[in-house]
C-alpha cells in the first residue's frame, strides 16, 4: 500500500464542502475569513476557491471537506462513470492513489424535517456498488466502498448533488468525521433506540475522544425519553437521568439506571459528586442551561472530567452566539473545549468540554 504521506496528487485550489441544509452561510463566512471565495452553492453543498494551494477549509459547520477534482453530468450511470474516469485521468498522474471510496448524497432537506436523517441512501449505495468494480483496479486499494477509513488513508469522495450530477474530490482521513462516509457515523444499535438522541450521543462520545469506561457514572440532564441514556448503558456505564418527564420503560427498568424526576437546577450539588461524565441536551434556552452547568462544575466537590453539551442556536443568523458561549465556558477553566455541529444536530451545536482532574 502506498504511503499516505507520498501522494503524487495535485493540490487543487477548489474545495467541496458538505453541511446541514441551512448552514451554507455559516460555512461561507468562516471560510471567507481564511481567503476562500465562493464558487458554487446549493442547499447542503458548497464549493469554494482559494488563490493559493491550501488545505480544504474546516469549521464548526463543515461536515466534510475535500479537495475538489470536478463535477460530471449525465443521463445515466454509464455516461457519468465514463466522465468520472476522464476527470481522474486528467487530474491525477498516478494510478491506485486511494485507499478508500466514499459515496453519499448531499442532504435533501433540513435534519429532522419529515424525519429526514443524513447519510448514504439507496441511490448512493447503488452508485457505489456500480462504480466500485470499475474504479478498483486502477484507482483503489480497498475491497469495498464506504468503509470506515483509517487515519492517514487517502479517500476518493463522490457526492451526489443529484442522481445525474456528481461532484468528485479527495481528502486525507484524520479525525473521526473525516474517516466516516459522508461524515456520518456508521453505527448499528444493539436494540432499537428509544429516540434519535441515541445517535447524537453516540457521535458526540466518539468525536469527543472522552475515555468513557464501563462502570463510570454518567449523568444526563434532559434525559427523557432515554435515547442518549440507552447509548451510555450500552457502553456499560451507571447512568443517572434527570428530567421531570417519564423515561421509556426500556431505560427506567435497567438496573444500572436511576431516574431523578426533577429539574437539574433544583437539585443539590451532591447529586453530581461521584459522576465523571455529564451530557446535557434539553429544550431550555442556552443561557439558562449554561447557568445550571456552571453551578455544577464550579462547585468544590465536582469531579466531572468531561461534558457534552448541546445548545440550540435557534437559526443560522445567530451563529455569533457560539463565540459568546465559548467565552463563558472558558471561564470554568477547562483544559480543552471543542465545538461542532454534529451530523445529527438540527440547528444546534455540541460542545465537548474536558477537565483535567
Amino acid at each position: 500500500m502506498e504511503s499516505s504521506k507520498d501522494p503524487n496528487l495535485s493540490h487543487p485550489t477548489f474545495a467541496m464542502i458538505t453541511c446541514a441544509v441551512g448552514a451554507e452561510s455559516a460555512v461561507k463566512e468562516s471560510a471567507t475569513s481564511d481567503g476562500w471565495r465562493l464558487a458554487f452553492s446549493r442547499p447542503g453543498f458548497v464549493t469554494m476557491k482559494h488563490e493559493q494551494s491550501t488545505e480544504p477549509p474546516q469549521g464548526v459547520f463543515v461536515r466534510t471537506a475535500s479537495r475538489s477534482i470536478g463535477s460530471v453530468r449525465g443521463e445515466n450511470s454509464k455516461t457519468l462513470t465514463g466522465k468520472l474516469i476522464e476527470q481522474l485521468e486528467e487530474s491525477l498522474p498516478a494510478k491506485r492513489p486511494f485507499q478508500q471510496l466514499h459515496v453519499w448524497p448531499k442532504d435533501r432537506g433540513p435534519i429532522g424535517r419529515f424525519d429526514f436523517e443524513p447519510g448514504p441512501d439507496e441511490v448512493s449505495q447503488a452508485v457505489s456498488e456500480e462504480i466500485f468494480p470499475i474504479l478498483k483496479d486502477d484507482w483503489l486499494t480497498c475491497d469495498h466502498p464506504n468503509r470506515i477509513a483509517e487515519s492517514g488513508d487517502r479517500v476518493l469522495d463522490l457526492v451526489l448533488l443529484e442522481p445525474s450530477h456528481w461532484f468528485l474530490g479527495w481528502h486525507v482521513a484524520s479525525d473521526w468525521h473525516s474517516r466516516w462516509p459522508g461524515g456520518i457515523q456508521p453505527i448499528t444499535p444493539i436494540e432499537e433506540p428509544v429516540s434519535r438522541a441515541y445517535y447524537k450521543a453516540a457521535e458526540s462520545i466518539t468525536w469527543s475522544g472522552f475515555a468513557m469506561r464501563p462502570g463510570d457514572t454518567a449523568i444526563e440532564i434532559g434525559s427523557a425519553p432515554g435515547g442518549a441514556c440507552g447509548r451510555l448503558l450500552e457502553l456499560g456505564m451507571r447512568v443517572i437521568g434527570i428530567d421531570p418527564a417519564e423515561m421509556d420503560p426500556r431505560i427506567s427498568e435497567n438496573p444500572k439506571f436511576k431516574h431523578i424526576r426533577a429539574r437539574a437546577g433544583d437539585l443539590p450539588r451532591k447529586i453530581f459528586r461521584d459522576a465523571k461524565w455529564l451530557l446535557v441536551d434539553s429544550n431550555v434556552i442556552p443561557d439558562k442551561t449554561l447557568t445550571t452547568i456552571e453551578n455544577i462544575v464550579t462547585h468544590r466537590g465536582c469531579m466531572l472530567e468531561g461534558l457534552l453539551v448541546t445548545l440550540k442556536i435557534g437559526n443560522y443568523d445567530a451563529v455569533q452566539k457560539i463565540e459568546q458561549w465559548h467565552q463563558r465556558i472558558n471561564n470554568w477553566n477547562p483544559s480543552r473545549v471543542r465545538v461542532r455541529q454534529l451530523s445529527r444536530n438540527k440547528v444546534e451545536v455540541c460542545f465537548a468540554i474536558h477537565f483535567q482532574r
